[in-house]
């Protein structure tokens, strides 16, 4: 009976010493790579689950072969990264596109300036009335032709704006040169570009009579939107004309203050008007044998 127990007593021992020393030997074979070392420092709970089954008898197998267990937990336990894409690549340029995008890059303001420059023709035996003064002052008109340019205007021609200024309309100069030169026999020469400021278009134009130079003056016109350039450019050119045609004698009364003050006081009058849609009254200077019109109405 105590050799049976002393046998019993070397046989555990014996196991005991063969599963430390198994457990040992796992040990060491597990931490002596760099990336296993490095593993089981920073994901413990495979360090753990190796040990364990290490300390099992019955898994002799993972015991053997201990760089196997830890490539699996290794690879177990990796993060999965997932690839960047590049940014969406803009479209493919078509013809449509490149003339909608020059066309809005390259839209000049209206409100920069006319590049209206006269141009200058080489070759051509023609004055250049864009720098020259080509007889002015040189020669009198004929004494019919004065006679129609001094003529007094006719009242009935003058026209008063609501502020009560007092001027005569543009084609009536129009009518008047061509009594005097007959049509084709005057005209208008620009003599620079056309300036387009904020709110107004102004131009110089030369007043040409015969082939010869008579007058000098600058349009203006006022305008409130950039559509509107293009009739304001027109209405600078009448302009000018009304100011050319002061110094040949025409419609001359228009600013003469006698004349003004005679021909407000017998033939203009000073009424209050309401706007039919605003309902807003105002004062306005209307001639006396005018009507108010739409859309304002006499209060």
């Amino acid at each position: 009976m105590a050799a049976r127990r002393g046998v019993s007593s070397l046989l555990t021992s014996s196991c005991s010493r063969s599963t430390l020393s198994a457990y040992r030997a796992t040990h060491r074979a597990f931490s002596s790579s760099p990336a296993s070392a490095a593993f089981v420092n920073s994901t413990p709970r495979a360090s753990t689950a190796s040990t364990s089954t290490a300390a099992k008898p019955a898994s002799s197998t993972t015991a053997a072969n201990p760089a196997s267990t830890t490539t699996s937990s290794y690879s177990s336990t990796q993060r999965t990264v997932r690839p960047s894409f590049p940014a969406k690549e803009p479209p493919v340029p078509t013809a449509r596109n490149a003339s909608a995008t020059e066309a809005a890059t390259g839209q000049r303001s209206l409100t920069d300036g006319l590049s209206d420059q006269p141009a200058e023709i080489e070759g051509v035996p023609a004055i250049d009335w864009t720098r020259s003064y080509h007889g002015l002052g040189s020669v009198s008109f004929s004494p019919e032709q004065n006679e129609v340019l001094l003529a007094p205007i006719a009242l009935d021609d003058v026209e008063v704006k609501p502020d009560g200024i007092i001027y005569l309309p543009e084609i009536k100069y129009r009518r008047i040169l061509n009594k005097a030169f007959g049509p084709g026999g005057w005209g208008l020469a620009p003599r620079g570009e056309s300036i387009v400021t904020g709110k107004i278009v102004t131009r110089e134009y030369g007043l040409i009579v015969q082939g010869r130079l008579v007058a000098i003056a600058r349009g203006e016109q006022q305008y409130f939107d950039p559509d509107g350039i293009p009739t304001a450019t027109e209405g600078c050119k009448s302009n000018a004309l009304m100011r050319c045609c002061k110094d040949v004698g025409i419609a001359s009364e228009l600013w003469d203050p006698r004349f003004i003050r005679t021909f407000t006081k017998d033939y203009t009058k000073e009424i209050w008007v309401e706007h039919v849609v605003n309902k807003k009254k105002k004062k306005v200077v209307i001639r006396k044998d005018d009507a108010v019109r739409y859309p304002f109405k006499a209060t």
